[in-house]
């Protein structure tokens, strides 16, 4: 699949999406798009416990990629093929089942393509040793 690249940047880079050391590519666009919009966002602001060994020592967390505090809305965003999201699915059902008050929001691969096409971003399919997954074509890779 072709896509043809946009003759502008469409969305601006903020000085404090710069700043932010991203695990992947596509959480730095995905900032971009909450940022062009005026929403509030902090990134992996919060690790939630969701495994013990049987002393009761924490051996599993996990930390959704965005809070959006005037949703109270966690956001994790995964650009992996459908078929390889089965631990990440998995991370969230538990933190569901351990945190029913806590309110998270999963986005796929197709969630995040459509949103690259909605904004003329091309998109780029990530090679397995680099993580895999979509991100804009011209995302920086992780440092």
């Amino acid at each position: 699949m072709t896509e043809t690249e946009p003759s502008h940047d469409p969305l601006p880079l903020s000085e404090r999406v710069a700043s932010i050391d991203f695990a992947h590519p596509s959480e730095r666009v995905a900032a971009q798009i909450l940022d062009f919009y005026g929403l509030r966002w902090e990134y992996e602001p919060t690790r939630f416990p969701i495994e013990w060994d049987g002393e009761g020592t924490v051996i599993a967390w996990f930390a959704p990629d965005f809070y959006l505090p005037d949703f109270d809305l966690y956001i994790e965003l995964t650009t992996m093929s459908q078929k390889l999201v089965t631990k990440k699915n998995r991370k969230v059902r538990r933190l569901r089942e351990l945190y029913p008050d806590v309110n998270i929001k999963i986005f796929y691969q197709k969630d995040f393509r459509k949103l690259l096409f909605k904004y003329g971003i091309p998109v780029a399919e990530r090679d397995h040793r680099d993580g895999g997954g979509l991100a804009a074509a011209d995302a920086e890779e992780p440092r």
